[in-house]
C-alpha cells in the first residue's frame, strides 16, 4: 500500500513538472510578438521616427535663419598708410583781409599715417524669409505627408506580419491535427495486425494478410517521420518570425474551429476600397506630386526677406565700436523663367502619371477583393464538402469493420477504408486552416 502511495506521488509529481515545463501559446499571443520582434515592424517604427524629425525640421524654416562670422588678422606690415608733406600753413591772426594774403605762417612737419595691422572683426546676422515663393509651406505640407506615408507603410507591414503569423500559426496546428489522426491510424493498424496475426495463426487468413498489414504499418511510419521533420521545420520557422528561441515543448493553444459562415463578415468591394491604406498610400503620392511642382515653381519666383545685423570692428590700438543694420533683400531669378516653362510641366506630367496609377490601381484594388471573396467562399464549400466526406469515410470504416470481423470482406478493403479515412480526415484539417486563412486574408484586403 505504501509503494503504491509512492508511486503515485511520483506519478502525479512528474505531471505536474511537465505541465509547467510545457510553455503555451495562443494565436493572439503570438501576434503580439510577432508585433513587438519582428525586425521589419521595428524598421517600420523608426522610419516614422526619422519622417517626425523631417517634418519638424521643415518647420524651422519659418523662423529667421541667423549667422555669425568673425575674423581675426595681424598683417606683417600697415595694410593703409597715408602719408602728408612737411610745408608751411597759414596762420589766421583774426584780420579777414589777411585770409587772401596770409603774413604769418607756421610750419608743419611731414608725417606719415598708417592704420590695420592688426584687427578683429565680427558680425552677426538674421534674415527673416518673408515670401519664398511658397516653398516653405509646401514644404511643411510635403514633411506632414511624408509622415502619413510612413505610418502608411507601417500599417501595411503591420497587416503583412499579422497574415504571416496566422499562416504559420495555422499551418503548425494543422500539422499537429494531421499528426493526431496518423497515430489514431497507427493505433487502429496494431489493433488490426493483432487481429490478423492471430487469425493466422488459427489458420483462418493467409500471411500474406499479415504482410499486408505490417506493410502499411512501414508506410505510415515513413509519413509519420515525413510529418515529424516538417511539423519541427513549420515551428522553427513559426518562432523565427514571432523572434522567440525555438523550443521543442512550445504548444499552440487554437484549435481549427470554423465559428462562422463568410457572409457574416461581407462588404461590398467599392466600399471596401476606401478602407485600404494601399488606397490612401497611392492618394499621398499624387498630393506629393502636386506639392513638388509647387515646389519647383516657387524656385522661379521672387525672394524677398528682411534682416538685422550688428557688426563688431576693432583695428590697431583704436578702440571696439559697433554698429548695427537693418537691411531688406529681394531677387528674382529672370533668367531662369525659360528653364521653369520645361521644368514644371515636368512635374506636371508626374503628377498625371501618380492618378494614371491611382485610378489603375483602384481596379486591381477592387479585383484583389473580389478575388478574395471569392477565395473565402470557396474555401467555406470545401470545408463542408471535407465535413461531408469525413461522415461518408466514418460510415465506410465502419462497414469495412464490420464485414471484416464477419469474415465478409479481406483485409485489403479494410485497410483502404483505413487509409481513406485518414486520407480525408488530412483533407478537412487543410480545408479548416485554409478557411481560416482566407477569412483574415479577406479582412485585411477590405481594410478590417
Amino acid at each position: 500500500m505504501k509503494k503504491t502511495t509512492i508511486t503515485l506521488l511520483l506519478i502525479l509529481l512528474f505531471s505536474v513538472t511537465l505541465s509547467f515545463a510545457q510553455k503555451t501559446l495562443t494565436l493572439a499571443e503570438s501576434k503580439e510578438l510577432a508585433l513587438q520582434n519582428n525586425t521589419a515592424m521595428q524598421n517600420s517604427r523608426l522610419e516614422i521616427k526619422a519622417a517626425r524629425q523631417v517634418k519638424r525640421a521643415a518647420l524651422t524654416k519659418y523662423f529667421p535663419t541667423i549667422s555669425a562670422a568673425g575674423a581675426q588678422f595681424e598683417a606683417q606690415d600697415y595694410m593703409m598708410k597715408i602719408t602728408t608733406e612737411g610745408g608751411n600753413l597759414p596762420v589766421y591772426d583774426g584780420n579777414p583781409i589777411h585770409l587772401l594774403h596770409p603774413t604769418q605762417f607756421a610750419y608743419l612737419p611731414g608725417s606719415t599715417m598708417a592704420m590695420m595691422k592688426t584687427g578683429a572683426i565680427g558680425m552677426v546676422t538674421a534674415i527673416q524669409p518673408v515670401f519664398a515663393g511658397g516653398r516653405i509651406f509646401n514644404g511643411n505640407r510635403l514633411a506632414s505627408l511624408g509622415v502619413k506615408v510612413s505610418e502608411y507603410k507601417s500599417r501595411m507591414e503591420y497587416n503583412d506580419v499579422l497574415l504571416t503569423t496566422e499562416q504559420q500559426y495555422w499551418q503548425v496546428v494543422s500539422l499537429n491535427e494531421k499528426m493526431k489522426t496518423i497515430e489514431k491510424y497507427e493505433s487502429l493498424l496494431n489493433s488490426l495486425l493483432n487481429q490478423v496475426d492471430d487469425a493466422w495463426k488459427s489458420g483462418i487468413v493467409m500471411k500474406n494478410d499479415v504482410l499486408k498489414v505490417k506493410l502499411k504499418q512501414s508506410e505510415v511510419l515513413l509519413n509519420k517521420s515525413k510529418l515529424e521533420n516538417g511539423r519541427k521545420l513549420a515551428m522553427m520557422a513559426f518562432c523565427q518570425h514571432i523572434g522567440i528561441p525555438y523550443d521543442s515543448t512550445l504548444a499552440l493553444s487554437d484549435s481549427l474551429f470554423i465559428d462562422s459562415i463568410p457572409q457574416t463578415c461581407y462588404i461590398d468591394a467599392h466600399a471596401a476600397v476606401s478602407n485600404r491604406v494601399e488606397y490612401r498610400l497611392l492618394q499621398a503620392g499624387v498630393r506629393a506630386e502636386t506639392l513638388q511642382k509647387r515646389m519647383k515653381l516657387g524656385e522661379y519666383l521672387p525672394q524677398v526677406g528682411v534682416g538685422f545685423s550688428r557688426i563688431y570692428m576693432k583695428f590697431d590700438e583704436s578702440e571696439s565700436q559697433t554698429n548695427d543694420m537693418v537691411f531688406g533683400t529681394a531677387s528674382i531669378p529672370l533668367s531662369s523663367w525659360w528653364e521653369a516653362a520645361h521644368t514644371v510641366k515636368e512635374h506636371s506630367i508626374k503628377e498625371q502619371i501618380a492618378k494614371n496609377n491611382l485610378q489603375d490601381n483602384t481596379e486591381l484594388l477592387l479585383l484583389q477583393i473580389q478575388k478574395a471573396w471569392q477565395d473565402l467562399t470557396d474555401a467555406y464549400k470545401q470545408v463542408l464538402l471535407s465535413e461531408e466526406a469525413k461522415i461518408q469515410a466514418n460510415e465506410n470504416l465502419q462497414v469495412n469493420q464490420d464485414s471484416y470481423d464477419n469474415g465478409l470482406c479481406n483485409v485489403s478493403d479494410l485497410l483502404e477504408a483505413q487509409a481513406m479515412q485518414q486520407q480525408i480526415m488530412d483533407q478537412l484539417t487543410d480545408a479548416r486552416a485554409n478557411y481560416i486563412v482566407k477569412r483574415t486574408t479577406y479582412l485585411q484586403v477590405t481594410g478590417r
